[in-house]
């Protein structure tokens, strides 16, 4: 059985990635099991998802010496010209939690209409070797931000993303709904149809 490391210190981000990812053939672990006689060394995350994703699991896979995947993702705002974008989660500055983010992105939208708060979320998957090989993919969720948040599922936007053909918030859906249709589920989806992280 391969083991593959999964490189996020975000605990709803790992909770929901192993539960996309297949459990045969593989045992998916988390940074804090290697915690605390072995800390990553991340790169600090740019401009672009790709690279970030790219970036992080190669940090594992050369640090550890394991087989890593890892995700950047984003919410990019029509009315905001795309932002927050790569960064979503450090969007509004230093020391804001994800409520406090979602506070602020309301405020920047105030007295936009309905009609004008497209958005998406985006999610680049990357999975890298030991050894240097690598591969990522990309998956969509398109919707629109709603005028306050509302559910108590989720992380991060989810109170305020209405995704495309649901009647209510992400964080109003139930894990299973939101993993069949969220970004980082079509993004994980994908990678396990291209990628041989099982052999």
């Amino acid at each position: 059985m391969r083991r593959l490391v999964v490189a996020t210190g975000n605990a709803g981000k790992l909770r929901e990635i192993r539960a996309l990812l297949p459990k045969e053939r593989v045992e998916w672990v988390g940074l804090a099991e290697f915690s605390p006689s072995v800390a990553v060394d991340f790169p600090d995350e740019g401009d672009d998802y790709r690279s970030n994703a790219l970036a992080k699991a190669r940090a594992v896979a050369e640090q550890l010496g394991e087989a890593a995947v890892a995700d950047d993702s984003g919410l990019e705002v029509d009315a905001l010209g795309g932002r927050p974008g790569p960064h979503s989660a450090r969007y509004g500055g230093p020391g804001l939690d994800d409520s406090g983010r979602v506070a602020r992105l309301l405020e920047e939208l105030a007295g936009v209409e309905p009609a004008q708060r497209g958005a998406r979320f985006v999610c680049h998957a990357a999975l890298v070797f030991p050894d240097g090989r690598s591969e990522c993919v990309v998956g969509v969720c398109d919707g629109v931000i709603l005028l306050e948040p509302t559910g108590g599922e989720g992380f991060g936007y989810d109170p305020v993303f209405q995704p495309r053909g649901e009647a209510c918030a992400m964080a109003e859906l139930s894990a299973a709904r939101k993993n069949q249709i969220s970004h980082r589920a079509r993004a994980f989806e994908r990678l396990a149809q291209t990628s041989s992280w099982g052999s």
